[in-house]
C-alpha cells in the first residue's frame, strides 16, 4: 500500500524490520481513517448531531396564516376575473346581435337598390346586365344604371353608413372574443395557483394535527380511561378532538357534547360530541353535508392517534375495531339517523 511494501533483497532481518515499519504505518493510516470518518459523522453529516428542530405549532400557524392570506388573494383575483369574463362575454353577445341586425339592414338596402335598378331598366329601356339581374355589389349596380346624381348620393351614403356600422360591430365582436379568451387563460392560471395554495394549506394543517396526540395513550395503542371535567363536562381526550375539528373545519351550527345520564351512550360520560350541520332537525344542504363528510374522513384518518372509538354519520357507523363503515337501522328522522351531524366518540 502507498508503495511501502517491504523489500527482502538485503536479508531476512532487514525484511522483518521493514515489514514491522510498514505494519506500524498501516496501523497509523487506519487510525487516521477512522478518525476522519468519525469527524465526518460528527461535523460534516447534516442532521446527525445538529438535527433541525421541528417547527412549533406557533410557527406553523404563522405559516398557515400567511398562506391563507395568499390563497384569499388568489380567490379574490379569480372572482374578479370571472366578473370581467362575464362582462366580456356579455359584450361579445351584444356585438354579435348588433352585427346580425346591421347585416340584415345592409342586405335590405342592397335588395332595395336591385329593385330600383330593375324598375329603371323597365321604364328607361336600359340593357340588362349581370350587375342588375343577379349582382350583389350596390356600387357597381349604381354605376351601370347611371341613376341621377341625387339618387347615387343618397344610396351610397345609406350603404356606406350600414357598412361602417357592420364593420365596427365586427371589430367589436372580434375584440370581445379575444378579450374573453385572454380572461379564460388568466382564470385557468389563477385557479391553478388557488388549488396549489389550498393543497399547501391542507399540508400545513396536517402538520399541525400531527403535533397533537390524544392524552392518556399507552404504548400498546390503548388509552387510559379518563373522567369528564371542566365547564363542558367532557374528557381531555374528547376536548382535544372537539377543538381540533372546530378549528380546522368550523361548525357553524354548534357542537353538542355532554347530556344527562338518562340519554345513555357516551354523551353522559363526556366521551362523545355531535357536530351539527343544520338546525331544528332539517336536512343539511350540499355544502354542510360535504363538511360532515370532511369531518368524518378526517376523524377516521386520525382515529388511532386521537383515541377515536367510532363515528356515526348519515345512518352509517365506522368503528376503529373493524376499520370499515356499515349501514345502521332506520331510527326515524334526520337527527336520529345522524344525517344532520356526525357523532364522534372517543375511548
Amino acid at each position: 500500500m502507498f508503495g511501502l511494501e517491504p523489500r527482502c533483497a538485503q536479508g531476512e532481518e532487514n525484511c522483518v524490520v521493514a515489514a514491522s515499519q510498514v505494519a506500524r504505518w498501516h496501523g497509523m493510516t487506519r487510525v487516521l481513517a477512522v478518525s476522519l470518518v468519525a469527524t465526518t459523522v460528527m461535523v460534516g453529516a447534516p442532521g446527525a448531531v445538529h438535527a433541525k428542530p421541528k417547527p412549533s405549532v406557533k410557527q406553523l400557524r404563522q405559516e398557515l396564516k400567511q398562506l391563507q392570506k395568499e390563497s384569499d388573494g388568489y380567490i379574490g383575483k379569480y372572482y374578479e376575473g370571472r366578473r370581467k369574463l362575464q362582462k366580456a362575454e356579455k359584450d361579445e353577445r351584444a356585438a354579435r346581435e348588433d352585427l346580425k341586425t346591421s347585416q340584415a339592414r345592409f342586405d335590405n338596402a342592397a335588395k332595395q337598390l336591385r329593385l330600383i335598378a330593375a324598375e329603371r331598366y323597365r321604364s328607361g329601356g336600359f340593357e340588362p346586365t349581370a350587375a342588375i339581374i343577379g349582382g350583389t355589389d350596390p356600387a357597381a349596380m349604381l354605376g351601370q344604371l347611371a341613376l341621377t346624381e341625387q339618387l347615387m348620393l343618397e344610396q351610397n351614403a345609406r350603404l356606406s353608413g350600414f357598412t361602417e356600422v357592420r364593420d365596427n360591430h365586427k371589430r367589436a365582436q372580434l375584440a370581445a372574443t379575444d378579450r374573453a379568451r385572454e380572461l379564460r387563460t388568466s382564470l385557468d392560471e389563477l385557479e391553478t395557483q388557488r388549488k396549489d395554495a389550498v393543497k399547501v394549506i391542507e399540508q400545513i394543517k396536517d402538520k399541525i394535527d400531527l403535533l397533537h396526540t390524544a392524552p392518556g395513550a399507552r404504548g400498546d395503542g390503548t388509552f387510559v380511561p379518563q373522567l369528564p371535567g371542566g365547564s363542558d363536562n367532557i374528557t381531555p381526550r374528547m376536548r382535544l378532538v372537539r377543538n381540533l375539528i372546530v378549528e380546522r373545519f368550523g361548525v357553524p351550527y354548534g357542537v353538542g357534547c355532554y347530556r344527562s345520564i338518562r340519554d345513555g351512550g357516551e354523551h353522559p360520560l363526556g366521551r362523545a360530541c355531535d357536530f351539527m350541520l343544520s338546525r331544528g332537525g332539517a336536512m343539511p344542504g350540499a355544502t354542510e353535508t360535504q363538511r360532515g363528510h370532511d369531518i368524518s374522513n378526517w376523524v377516521v384518518k386520525n382515529a388511532k392517534r386521537l383515541g377515536i372509538m367510532y363515528v356515526i354519520f348519515r345512518q352509517r357507523i365506522w368503528h376503529v375495531r373493524t376499520g370499515s363503515w356499515r349501514t345502521m337501522s332506520d331510527r326515524g328522522g334526520a337527527t336520529a339517523n345522524h344525517y344532520d351531524h356526525p357523532h364522534i366518540s372517543v375511548y
